[in-house]
């Protein structure tokens, strides 16, 4: 398997082979190309530049996403199902499960996920839609307890009852209490609690229909798992793969097919080299190479 540095030699070597081609494209087609050929199915890549550019817009999960997805899906043969390779920091429920019901509406339950390296909060609800998880013993899974201007919804939850029980204990503290919870608006604390149980909702819905079929005890666990931030402490906690598989979650291990290992985590090196290299914040490509590219502004000259 070429690895970090052997990767972008081939891409420097293929530049100078082909100079009216970018040699980025190139190299990061074949391997996902690769991919698809190993597994016989159809592969797209949803990729985010977050980690490269944490600053730049458009790294996480939007309604233009969409449009990528049916560009990519476009043409494919639906019958030989989705092999989705996911790199994302999350980003909006309501993209999210527009995204996830697009994609059942064109393969039904036939969705597989394959984390290289990290899919977090809204990414690891989209790999929750699927019927199983691919992952290696480097990849991570994320919390998907909801977010409302950067805050744990329910840590905001939790400030409020205990403000509540320490009140009624010690009367005097409530100037303290005061001071605290005036930050939030008046309708923030209802805000908090309908994101938490829509996003437990449609997540409890798509393993059970799906991963789980119909194993209600065994989604509860997963969803109390992965939604409790009493559990995970932070949004940005990485979940390993022996912890995916304790709760219950459909894994198959990367390391057991060698060829696709090669392939998966080539294809991953040669995205982050695009990310680095580049202005683009997001990529959603398919095994034909055919691609939905956002860019972030260039830094202005000075």
């Amino acid at each position: 398997m070429p690895n970090w540095n052997e990767v972008i030699v081939e891409i420097q070597q293929e530049q100078i082979k082909n100079p009216d081609v970018n040699a980025l494209d190139t190299v990061r087609r074949k391997y996902l190309k690769k991919v698809s050929d190993i597994t016989g199915r159809n592969t797209i890549a949803y990729y985010s530049g977050w980690l490269q550019k944490p600053q730049a817009p458009g790294t996480a999960v939007g309604d233009k996403d969409k449009s990528g997805f049916m560009l990519g899906i476009n043409k494919l043969d639906r019958s030989q199902g989705l092999d989705l390779i996911l790199h994302t920091p999350g980003g909006d429920i309501a993209a999210t499960e527009s995204l996830v019901d697009y994609l059942y509406s064109m393969y039904g339950k036939d969705i597989r996920v394959i984390v290289p390296q990290i899919s977090m909060s809204a990414g690891t609800m989209i790999a929750f839609a699927s019927k199983e998880i691919v992952m290696g013993k480097h990849s991570n899974l994320g919390p998907i307890d909801p977010q409302m201007g950067g805050l744990a919804c329910q840590a905001v939850l939790n400030e409020f009852e205990q403000a509540k029980a320490d009140i009624k204990q010690n009367p005097h503290s409530a100037s303290l209490w005061q001071v605290i919870i005036s930050k939030y608006h008046p309708t923030f604390l209802g805000a908090c609690q309908q994101a938490i149980e829509w996003s437990e909702k449609m997540v409890f819905e798509w393993l059970e229909n799906n991963m789980c079929a119909g194993d209600k005890v065994k989604v509860k666990n997963i969803v109390d798992t992965f939604s409790n931030h009493n559990i995970q402490k932070s949004h940005a906690r990485h979940i390993s793969k022996k912890e995916c598989i304790d709760v219950g979650l459909v894994i198959s291990d990367l390391e057991d097919n060698q060829e696709l290992q090669d392939a998966v985590l080539t294809t991953h090196h040669a995205f982050m080299h695009t990310f680095s290299n580049t202005h683009c914040v997001k990529i959603i490509e398919n095994h034909n190479g055919v691609a939905y590219i956002e860019q972030a502004a260039p830094p202005p000259i000075k």
